[in-house]
């Protein structure tokens, strides 16, 4: 009988062959860098400041990206739900100090890989190396302009409801200042919205 850790690395492994089909030898080789992380709500994985080392896939639960000002202000960059990869990226490639934090909307199980170590896997097979170049032309090229089209080009009525349509039960999830923080709205604003959307 297939156990829930076994289930998570099959996602992974789902995950992976969505962009680009993994042979069993590299499957195995992603294998034996991945470990395991329980993270409960409101824990924080990575500080601004800190410099980020790990990929992180969500097997369970809902993380975010966000950063801070010297007011205090939080803006919501990203939302991540499961089977996606939240990540520092340009601390990872810069081995800098973080200008995001990430941290857990929910209780979350993570499957976290080395970036140093997966760099490496990187060099070795060239099938790990295409399923990266297409997860950064989906994720960080294609969706990325997309998101900033739609900031400037819609309305936050449209937003959310683009958000909706991505993640259906996303407003019965999380606290819904984090979706008005993600919009780049308050959440009187998008309490004004809700309202008008049900009449």
């Amino acid at each position: 009988m297939e156990t829930v850790e076994e289930k998570y690395i099959l996602a992974l492994k789902d995950a992976f062959n969505s962009y680009s089909k993994l042979s069993e030898e590299s499957w195995s080789r992603i294998r034996e860098i991945i470990r395991f992380q329980s993270v409960k709500k409101g824990e924080t994985i990575l500080s601004a400041g800190q410099t980020a080392k790990n990929i992180h896939f969500i097997c369970k639960g809902i993380m975010r990206t966000f950063a801070a000002d010297s007011q205090g202000n939080i803006y919501t960059k990203n939302i991540f739900l499961e089977h996606s990869f939240p990540a520092s990226k340009v601390s990872l490639l810069l081995q800098a100090p973080s200008y995001i934090a990430i941290d857990a909307l929910e209780d979350a199980v993570l499957i976290n890989f080395n970036f140093g170590a997966y760099k490496q896997l990187m060099e070795e097979n060239e099938d790990i190396k295409r399923f990266y170049i297409a997860y950064i032309e989906q994720n960080w090229i294609i969706d990325k302009e997309q998101r900033e089209i739609s900031i400037v080009m819609e309305n936050a009525s449209e937003r959310y409801l683009k958000l909706l349509e991505k993640h259906p039960l996303l407003d019965k999830r999380i606290a819904q200042h984090h979706i008005a923080s993600h919009l780049g709205i308050t959440p009187t604003q998008l309490s004004r919205i809700r309202k008008a959307l049900k009449k």
